[in-house]
């Protein structure tokens, strides 16, 4: 538990980082807290905000503004004039290794300005220790180029008034080698000793700090995202009462008399649930529907069997419920017990007893009900007018409807920003936004948007992009200077669920304000929750900037594929592939954290074959789009429950490579939340809105963390050993690998001379580029095996994956001391290698791949796989950068390793892995019991 010490030592410096002025400490601010702030220590005045994405790991965004200089060098009247003092963006992290024990510091590492300008680069090492009753702590540490050196820090928050706090530094910053450090006064400031008081109330903060020559301050807002909700819901509706049910009937008066089904329905109606059908065929009632309010389906769920219960007739033996999104099923919930629901729902048996009863599934086509009875709902009365609204879905005011059939009106203000055109750091538009979505057919849906300006300058962005790629983005301040009322969007959208855990969509019309066009998707959902699947295609048409009919010449079809996949701390991973707007091809990575009060935080990046040169993307370091999005749920800060969110995200608004079409409905984002509800431990969700059952696991999930891996390892390491084979045995394998060496070397000097002679032939270059992929692929598999593959498959893809890291190992020593040359270094068969880190004998593709193929062939008896492995790693004969013995050798010993550890931990499947790739690397961690 965080004394009053460490909970300061959270606090943000002038940076966003945690730490005391300019310095930072090993503390991160609790797991899901967002902070954002501004500072001003002159030069510098930094807007920022940061988020501890996950228990270890904190990441800081800024907008520092530098005043001396301004942004362009000498800013002529057309170019950078209202821009002002010069801006960069800056990107830091923090990553704590370990937390503080009762003899140990905690102790992170850090970086700052990890890409783009690096005007502020640097990296750092700190660890940082609590004293006392936990009201004292202190850091020190030592940093390359900012930070320089050693810099210390301390902190003191009286026990007597805890909101307080006295923190003193040794700043190691060299003010003298800042930007313009001269002219911006950096140069005058001196490192060392600075002195600050803090004060920090709820998710309030300020410091006020002086250093050796000046002054700075800092003030923050911390919101922390694990909370729950913000705000309690006074104004939820309540459901209905018992006392409220209408007398019960029988079965053949209830199917005789539709009246008794209309009044279920308007009750439902009333509840704010809509596109109701129900069914009775004497003894069970199945409904279909959804609710446009509640967020958590689970308590829809309970909502409406609570209505039902009171409107059913008598001798009902079960309840059929099917949440539907656009009226397409996805989940259902099957009732076999009618009294105890009822028991449940009043409070007289506890979840346990319940769950018995109950059976929560994937929804099937067959849960689909017709819609016949016209007749019933002609009867119902539309409920809600139009009304003026305040403080609703998030809104200031607005002017809605909705009706039965989730057939909606939605007038209100729109407010957005746009920051760093040359042309001006801040654009801003303020328009009315109106929405207007009906029901046409089952699955078939109208939905459209105007859009009228109300003051905006976002039209006088004056710098022309120097994009050499199709402006699909940077032409955006020409659709600006169009008409001010604008069709924005104008579509048709057809959903279907042709089987079970398929979903489609056909879409056509208007996109959005810059593309119109025909498409279509279809989302795959496994029994595996973890993971989805979908791919989507659109012709696109470029729309004409006045924003009505006109168009303009640029046509493209785009295609992408996506896999989704849940991550440990609720992270899901997106990979989309395929074909962007500007036809360019590459992939985009996503990752996004979804916290406990539902807010998301994540980040994109695209890697496509479109080289964007437009700043700071140059033709030698194209530029590659990215950015950071937040989503954040708005009923955690209102009185009642809504499904409404609000978003923003942060990336350059003038880019063309990696674009995507705004999606007309994107399945997955339609599935997501429910799909997580069904999901969760019973997947009943707050079902019953009890009090004694707000602290179940199904209402509050616990973070599900990514245990300490090393236990797990260190058991399979030591169940490897004690099974090491014998000496025979060892010896016996010795025999033949060598002998399949000699052999192979013998092969060395005739394969490398025809390969010499045809080297330069498509045959051997494309044998080439396959020896090259062969490894990838293969420990790719593997980690799909582990990823997605049943429990048997899982273990025998960790020990794939440990059978490379440690074949691997075992290759690249092997290098240092054999030191062979290449054939390509033409220094014969036994020649020296120049470099022997870079030597080729054993081939490290060979021996990867045998290793990754191994633990498949001899579980699944599949003797094939050694033959896909030998094919491809011959491969690196064709390039001429392995001798034939060099690829027997590895493959000996990649086989060697995968068959020990296949053998010492076939029949372990108590333990299982999660992968989490990045940009640049793949982290692995295994996870289980033992």
């Amino acid at each position: 538990m965080l004394g009053a010490a460490q909970a300061f030592g959270a606090t943000p410096t002038l940076t966003g980082q945690s730490g005391y002025i300019n310095m930072p400490s090993a503390w991160t601010e609790a797991d899901g807290t967002f902070s954002v702030g501004y500072s001003y220590d002159s030069p510098y005045g930094d807007t920022w905000a940061t988020a501890t994405i996950l228990p270890f790991l904190q990441v800081t965004g800024r907008y520092v503004s530098i005043t001396g200089i301004p942004a362009f060098g000498n800013p002529d009247k057309n170019y950078g004039k209202n821009y002002g003092r010069y801006k960069d963006k800056v990107v830091d992290a923090k990553l704590r290794l370990w937390n503080e024990t009762s003899s140990l510091p905690a102790v992170s590492v850090g970086a700052s300005d990890l890409q783009g300008t690096e005007l502020f680069k640097g990296q750092y090492i700190v660890a940082s220790k609590s004293f006392g009753a936990g009201n004292i702590e202190a850091s020190i540490g030592y940093g390359h180029k900012r930070p320089k050196g050693v810099f210390a820090g301390v902190r003191w928050a009286p026990l007597s008034a805890p909101q307080w706090a006295v923190v003193a530094e040794y700043d190691a910053i060299d003010y003298q080698k800042e930007i313009h450090a001269a002219q911006t006064g950096a140069g005058h400031h001196a490192s060392g000793p600075a002195l600050g008081l803090e004060y920090r109330w709820g998710w309030l903060g300020a410091q006020l700090s002086r250093h050796r020559d000046h002054f700075s301050a800092n003030a923050y807002l911390a919101i922390p995202f694990s909370a729950r909700e913000f705000i309690p819901k006074l104004t939820e509706p309540a459901y209905i009462k018992a006392d409220a049910a209408p007398p019960r009937v029988s079965a053949d008066e209830w199917q005789a008399n539709g009246q008794h089904a209309t009044a279920l329905i308007q009750a439902l109606v009333q509840q704010d649930f809509r596109n109701v059908r129900v069914e009775f065929d004497g003894h069970y009632i199945k409904l279909s529907l959804t609710n446009s309010r509640i967020s958590n389906m689970g308590r829809a769920v309970g909502r409406a069997a609570r209505t039902v219960l009171a409107y059913a007739p008598a001798g009902t033996r079960g309840i059929y419920i099917t949440y539907t999104r656009l009226e397409q099923p996805i989940a259902t919930y099957e009732f076999f017990d009618l009294q105890r629901l009822s028991d449940y729902l009043t409070g007289l048996i506890d979840r346990e007893a319940f769950l018995q009863t109950v059976l929560v599934r994937q929804a099937r086509p067959d849960d689909h009900i017709d819609n016949d009875h016209a007749g019933l709902l002609a009867e119902i009365t539309d409920g809600e007018r139009l009304q003026v609204q305040t403080g609703r879905d998030g809104n200031v005011v607005q002017v809605a409807s909705e009706d039965r059939e989730a057939n909606r009106f939605k007038a209100a203000p729109k407010l957005g920003f746009f920051f760093n055109d040359p042309s001006g750091a801040l654009r801003y538009e303020l328009a009315m936004g109106i929405t207007y979505d009906r029901r046409l057919d089952e699955g078939l849906y109208l939905n459209s948007a105007l859009r009228l300006n109300l003051f905006e300058n976002v039209s006088g962005v004056t710098q022309a992009s120097n994009s050499l790629l199709p402006h699909v983005r940077t032409d955006i301040a020409e659709y600006k200077r169009g008409d001010r009322l604008k069709l924005n969007r104008l579509l048709l959208n057809k959903y279907v669920m042709p089987t079970e855990r398929v979903y489609a969509r056909f879409s056509a019309g208007f996109y959005e304000e810059m593309y119109r066009g025909v498409g279509g998707q279809v989302l795959y959902l496994p029994k595996d929750s973890r993971w989805a699947a979908d791919l989507a295609v659109d012709a696109l048409q470029q729309r004409g900037y006045r924003g009505w009919l006109d168009k303009l010449d640029y046509k493209t079809v785009t295609g992408l594929a996506s896999l989704h996949y849940r991550l440990p701390y609720d992270i899901t991973a997106t990979a989309r592939a395929g074909r962007f707007l500007a036809r360019d091809e590459g992939v985009r990575v996503e990752f996004k954290r979804r916290f406990p009060s539902g807010m998301e935080l994540g980040v994109w990046y695209t890697k496509t074959n479109g080289h964007d040169i437009t700043s700071p993307g140059t033709p030698t370091n194209p530029y590659n789009d990215k950015g950071v999005f937040l989503s954040v749920p708005l009923n955690i800060m209102l009185t009642a429950d809504t499904q409404s969110t609000a978003g923003m995200s942060l990336a350059p608004w003038t880019r063309d490579v990696g674009q995507m079409v705004a999606s007309p409905g994107d399945l997955y984002d339609l599935v997501e939340q429910p799909r997580r509800d069904m999901n969760t431990f019973d997947g009943l969700g707050n079902f019953a809105e009890r009090r004694d059952e707000q602290n179940l696991p199904a209402v509050n999930p616990p973070v599900d963390v990514m245990p300490n891996p090393w236990p797990l390892f260190r058991m399979r390491v030591e169940q490897s050993v004690k099974t090491t084979p014998t000496l025979p045995q060892w010896a016996n394998g010795a025999v033949i690998g060598g002998s399949a060496i000699l052999a192979g070397a013998l092969l060395d000097k005739p394969v490398d001379r025809f390969m010499k002679k045809h080297q330069g032939s498509s045959v051997a270059r494309a044998w080439n580029n396959v020896g090259k992929a062969t490894p990838l692929v293969l420990t790719g598999a593997a980690a799909s095996a582990v990823a997605f593959g049943d429990a048997r498959m899982q273990n025998i893809g960790i020990i794939s994956l440990e059978s490379v890291v440690g074949a691997a190992a075992l290759s690249i020593g092997a290098k240092h001391i054999a030191g062979r040359a290449r054939p390509n270094e033409e220094q014969g068969q036994w020649g020296r290698a120049v470099n022997r880190s870079d030597a080729s004998f054993p081939s490290n593709h060979a021996t990867v791949a045998f290793a990754a193929v191994t633990p498949f062939a001899q579980e699944y008896d599949a003797p094939w796989l050694y033959g896909l492995a030998a094919a491809g790693s011959l491969g690196r004969t064709a390039g001429r950068q392995h001798w034939v013995s060099d690829v027997v050798a590895g493959g000996v010993l990649g086989m060697a390793v995968g068959g020990w550890l296949w053998q010492a931990q076939r029949t372990d499947t108590r333990s299982n892995v999660a992968v989490t790739p990045g940009a640049k690397s793949v982290g692995v961690a295994w996870y289980g019991s033992y």
